[in-house]
């Protein structure tokens, strides 16, 4: 017969593995968004670099 511990041992390697996939998720899905932000963030730096270079060229071509 296996001792009793040793169910609790099992249990808790199952736990444990469990918790660490769910926090794996979690942190991935964390840092996802955050990149997605700072792209997002970026595309808008680069389209307002952009569109004052366009206002620039069109001013110093007097339209």
């Amino acid at each position: 017969m296996i001792p009793v511990w040793v169910y609790f041992v099992v249990a808790g390697i199952i736990v444990s593995a469990f918790m660490a996939v769910k926090t794996g998720r979690d942190e991935r899905k964390v840092e996802n968004d955050m990149i997605e932000q700072e792209g997002e963030v970026y595309m808008k730096r680069l389209e307002e670099a952009r569109d004052e270079k366009k206002s620039e060229h069109e001013r110093s071509l007097g339209v």
